[in-house]
């Protein structure tokens, strides 16, 4: 079921958390922020819309790693009742998309339902001081440069490092329903 998420409701305060990735390490939104922002994706592995830009989605991470931005990504589906994202097929599917960042199991789904993420992929783009910029995509499906893509998330998330602001104008994230128990 295709879903778009909510406007950003600018300068919200994330909400704190500890989740483990895969492996039992534990990662927490307070000892998370990046120098000049934080980059939180609510992501599962079976999506197709996730499929369709994990690549690209670990290649602008990256390059925002680079630049100060921290990134972590959370998968908050019932993995029980979609074995496909599983914490196993998540360590595969980080490795085979080589994810740099992060990506911790929300075993309860309470962080999910803490930042209301509504879909996969949802993003979730924060100042330094940890007020919301961006909710949005990861590319503006409307407007497309000589690659065929507008990087709106990179440059929201570039600008929000650079003034402290996300853009005014933001196209709603869209994607698969969370699985929710």
């Amino acid at each position: 079921m295709l879903l778009d998420t909510p406007i950003c409701d600018f300068g919200w305060k994330a909400p704190d958390f500890t989740l483990r990735d895969p492996d039992g390490k534990a990662y927490s939104l307070a000892d998370s922020p990046g120098e000049k922002g934080l980059l939180i994706a609510f992501i599962c592995n079976h999506c197709p819309y996730v499929v369709a830009i994990a690549d690209r989605l670990a290649q602008d991470t990256a390059t925002l790693m680079e630049e100060g931005v921290n990134v972590l990504a959370v998968m908050s589906n019932d993995y029980r009742a979609v074995p496909a994202d599983s914490p196993a097929n998540m360590t595969r599917f980080a490795a085979r998309h080589g994810f740099v960042f992060p990506y911790l199991v929300d075993e309860d789904q309470s962080v999910g339902r803490a930042y209301g993420a509504v879909c996969t992929p949802d993003f979730f783009g924060f100042d330094r001081q940890g007020g919301l910029q961006y909710r949005g995509r990861l590319d503006d499906a409307k407007m497309r440069d000589a690659t065929n893509r507008t990087p709106e998330l990179l440059n929201a998330m570039r600008g929000i490092a650079e003034t402290g602001h996300g853009p005014a104008e933001q196209y709603p994230s869209m994607g698969c329903s969370i699985k929710w128990r």
